[in-house]
Formats: C-alpha cells, structure tokens, sequence
C-alpha cells in the first residue's frame, strides 16, 4: 500500500504509528506529560474548565496529546443488568497522521512532510504561519501558536508565534530507534507504538478478545485503509460512537473535491472567454 513514502527510494522505513486502546486507558495523563517535556510544548490547560476532569479540553498547538474523560451512565458489559450503571471512558488522542493527510496538501512552503516513517510533521523554521492546515485538518488537530516567543527572530520576537504545530509522532526519537514519549510513559500500554501493519493485526485480536467477553461498544476507529483519508498512522479501540469522543464518523480528506473544482472552475473560464470572444467578433461585423 502507498503511504507516501516512496520518494526517499532506500531510505524509506516501514511505515509505523500507534494504537491506543482506550479499554485499558486509566486516565493518568503521563502520556500529555511526557510529550510536553520532551517535545517542549508550553504549558497550557491549568485553568478549570468545569468539564469533568479534562482541563485541556481539546488538541491544539499547545497540547499534542488530549486525555478525555468521558462520565456514562451506561454498563461496561452487554448484559449486566445494573441498578445505577456508571463507567468512565477515557481516551487519548493525538494526530492521526493520515495517509491523505490534507493539511499537508494545502501547505504552500512545503513546511509540512511525510517523513520516511510515514508520519507527518510540521518544519517550523520554513512554516510561514498562513494557517491553510488549520481548517484542513477534518480532525482540529492542527492550530497555530498564539504564545509570545522570545527565540524568534526580529521582528518576530516577542510576539505571537502564529506558526503551525502538532504531533510529530516524536520524530527525533523515531529516528534514533526510540519510541515516542507519549508510549514510554505509558503505564497500562494504552498507547502502542510499532509498525503499522502489526498495530492492525494486534487491535484486531483485542477486539475479538473485548467483543467476545461482551464489552459495551467496543470498536476499532481508523484502522480501514479504505476509509476517506486512506486510514489513520494513529488509530483508537473505542467503547462508544465517536462522536461521544469529539471524533467525526466518517472523516474524509477535505481536498477530496479539490481537482474536480479546478476542473469546473477552468471550464467555467474557458466559457466565459469564449462568450466575450463571440461577442465581440459579432460585435465587429
């Protein structure tokens, strides 16, 4: 399967990503932790929001990896016929490093890459800050830094940052052999991290495991190569719709229609020149 990756010829790496199984996730937050440090993501999220326990609400420039939590008054397992059922769900998301990742369609500087992982990462010193990924992105994941920086150089300095950031899927230390902070620091191995191929192979087998010991909802979101953005490099076991997540059903690449548009739009052109070229060739006679 395609994933971008066959420019780099014999450089190219097979392809990896993560599974994060939220049946197993505790809610511990070490995985937004660890990335922050390692990635030196600024603080953000110390205010209370009033929406449960989750302090950092969403995925943006300043938070890479979002634990939810998600307060249900539903039973864990098919079945169980529960006085006053109650079950937390908790989740960690992150980018999903797309195979048709639009976000990096629409960068005009080349700022955003397909590594030879198959991950995609932001170029923050060729990122221009025009924001195009932003609405791209048919998850929110991407945003722009509005922190001051004091590194940047004038007349940038101080004020708002304004580039683009995300998950890299720590690829400096993919590079070195190493996996990602947010997997390392993970206590219940909620977050898995290998190739792509073999993550799918393992959240097909826990699946199996979950359904036949009858978990409520459970189910697998992003791991078909066939679904509108070519299948996700980050990819969830849930135990509900993903809607109650804050995730789109269906996602689809949003520059899907983009050729046909152009298409349209160039014949549309084309008429218009040739009505006012017959107007005014009959305008002469």
């Amino acid at each position: 399967m395609l994933n971008g990756t066959e420019s780099y010829g014999d450089e190219a790496r097979e392809r990896v990503g993560f599974f994060t199984d939220t049946s197993i996730c505790i809610g511990c937050k070490a995985c937004e932790v660890a990335c922050k440090e390692w990635n030196m993501v600024p603080e953000d999220g110390l205010g209370w929001t009033g929406e449960s326990y989750d302090n950092t609400s969403a995925l943006g420039a300043n938070t890479w990896r979002h634990v939810a939590f998600i307060e249900q008054r539903a039973p864990m397992r098919d079945g169980h016929d529960d006085t006053d059922p109650l079950r937390w769900l908790m989740s960690s998301d992150v980018c999903k490093h797309c195979t048709h990742a639009a976000c990096l369609d629409v960068c005009p500087t080349g700022a955003l890459f397909r590594t030879e992982f198959g991950t995609v990462v932001v170029q923050q010193d060729v990122c221009n800050g025009c924001g195009y990924c932003v609405p791209a992105c048919p998850f929110g994941v991407i945003d722009r830094r509005e922190v001051p920086t004091a590194d940047r150089p004038a007349p940038f300095s101080g004020g708002p940052d304004g580039r683009a950031w995300k998950c890299t899927l720590c690829y400096d230390r993919v590079k070195g052999g190493h996996e990602p902070a947010c997997a390392k620091a993970c206590p219940t191995q909620s977050i898995q991290f290998g190739p792509l191929d073999e993550l799918r192979e393992r959240a097909a087998d826990r699946l199996e495991k979950l359904q036949g010991e009858g978990w409520n909802g459970a189910r697998l979101y992003g791991e078909d190569p066939n679904d509108g953005v070519g299948g996700f490099g980050a990819f969830f076991l849930l135990l509900d719709e993903p809607e109650v997540y804050g995730l789109p059903p269906d996602p689809v690449v949003t520059t899907r229609d983009l050729p046909g548009m152009w298409r349209t739009a160039a014949i549309a052109a084309g008429v218009l020149v040739a009505g006012v070229v017959a107007a005014f060739v009959g305008g002469t006679r």
